[in-house]
């Protein structure tokens, strides 16, 4: 095989490994939890249900504005995979009601945390992008008591001109 051939089917073989981050390949109510990770590898953070059943959370990149969940029934079969960084579950998200594990549940493991010491509030970031692909940063407040404060939204300063 000749060395440019060599590079061209390497390229080809590492799209096709990256096309399935989304789990758009696993059928729900079909695919089990090998399927889920042979497909997109291990999940970056595993949150149990009180039904019994698991949410596997897949964020792509450090700052990346998706998050794909897949959800498995107690038997370990999928139910469904969803992009989960959407303003439609940012406003599932209610201060002074909505806890940190039900953020976790709903939006997957933040992408940075922060501490404020004179407010005495954690903060999770987590990049989201609107539909017309303009990005933005989510920060959720929390109080000491876990409990969500304040949701701020903020359009991403990397798209400002100097």
């Amino acid at each position: 095989m000749k060395p440019g051939l060599r590079v061209c089917y390497v390229a080809v073989l590492l799209a096709a490994g990256c096309a399935s981050y989304d789990g758009s390949r696993l059928v729900p109510g079909q695919s089990g939890a090998k399927q889920v990770e042979d497909l997109m590898g291990p999940p970056k953070e595993r949150v149990t249900l009180s039904s019994g059943e698991t949410i596997w959370f897949y964020p792509h990149g450090p700052y990346g504005s998706t998050t794909y969940a897949v959800r498995l029934s107690a038997a370990g079969v999928v139910q469904s995979v969803d992009q989960v960084l959407t303003y439609e579950n940012i406003a599932k998200l209610k201060p002074g009601t909505t806890t940190q594990r039900e953020v976790r549940e709903i939006l997957g493991p933040p992408s940075g945390y922060s501490h404020l010491d004179r407010q005495q509030r954690d903060v999770w970031f987590y990049p989201v992008e609107n539909q017309i692909m303009v990005k933005h940063n989510l920060y959720v407040q929390f109080s000491t008591d876990g409990v969500v404060r304040e949701l701020v939204m903020v359009r991403n300063p990397s798209l400002d001109k100097p």
